[in-house]
Parts: C-alpha cells; sequence; structure tokens
C-alpha cells in the first residue's frame, strides 16, 4: 500500500506538468482562436513594374478565377474592381506611378478602399491584396509587350 500514494504523487506532478505546459503555449489548443497575422502599415498594397492598364487586366483575370471572390463591378477609366471577399465588400485600386528619373519604367501601385473610396487595410483586404502581390508580376510576364517611351 506505500506503493500507491507515490503513484499519485507521480501522477499528480505529470498532470501538473502538462497543465503547465498548456498554459505556457507549447501548442494549439483544439477550437482555440489563431491570432490573425498583423497588418502591414501600408495595407498591403504593393508596387509593379508595369503599365496600369496590363496590371489592370491581370488583375481582373486573377480576380475571377479566385475561389472565394466574387466580382461585382469595375471601372477601367478609374483602375477600380468592386469585389466581395471573406464577408467584406472592398474596391481594389490600380494607379499609375509618375516615372521620378529617366530609364525607370513604367509602375502601378495597386491597394484597397473601403466601398466609400476611403483606405482600408481590412483582414481581408489585406488577403486579398498578398495573393495579388503573388500572383500579378507572374501573370504579366506572361503577356507582356514592352512600352517605348520617347527617349528610351
Amino acid at each position: 500500500m506505500r506503493r500507491r500514494p507515490a503513484r499519485l504523487l507521480r501522477g499528480g506532478c505529470l498532470a501538473l506538468a502538462l497543465a503547465l505546459a498548456a498554459c505556457h503555449g507549447g501548442g494549439t489548443r483544439p477550437g482555440a482562436a489563431i491570432p490573425a497575422p498583423p497588418v502591414p502599415a501600408d495595407g498591403g498594397a504593393f508596387t509593379v513594374a508595369e503599365s496600369m492598364l496590363d496590371t489592370w487586366n491581370t488583375i481582373g483575370k486573377i480576380l475571377v478565377g479566385l475561389d472565394g471572390v466574387r466580382y461585382e463591378g469595375r471601372a477601367q477609366m478609374l483602375g477600380l474592381y468592386a469585389v466581395g471577399y471573406r464577408g467584406e465588400r472592398f474596391l481594389i485600386r490600380t494607379r499609375a506611378l509618375a516615372i521620378e528619373v529617366p530609364g525607370q519604367g513604367l509602375r502601378t501601385r495597386v491597394d484597397a478602399l473601403g466601398p466609400e473610396g476611403q483606405a482600408t487595410a481590412s483582414p481581408a483586404a489585406v488577403a486579398l491584396l498578398q495573393v495579388l502581390a503573388r500572383r500579378v508580376p507572374a501573370e504579366v510576364e506572361l503577356y507582356r509587350q514592352p512600352v517605348e517611351l520617347p527617349g528610351d
């Protein structure tokens, strides 16, 4: 009968060690919420070394083929796509950037706007911009037609 209390003590120590390890964050408990990654300071915006029109067309091609994206409309002259993604509605905007130095080439900035046109860095917008930032450069390369500017 002496061994029985020792077994209980060892079992209790093991249970305590496991409980402490779980509290310490040694793993994610089933059903526990995983914290969202921090939103980048720029809201996930990115720049593409390409013309605005080619970037805008490429984004449209990608959006209509992405699972979970609801394509709601577009405005080519404004460089906009209206989309729904992960339960949110927002705009994907493309803007041509000014050439700052000779020979720099064309560049386009891609960012997200809320439905009213204000800047947004919502989790859904940031996630979609991250997908686009990975896919747009590769897609543009498939059909790139260099634009010659005067003086180049």
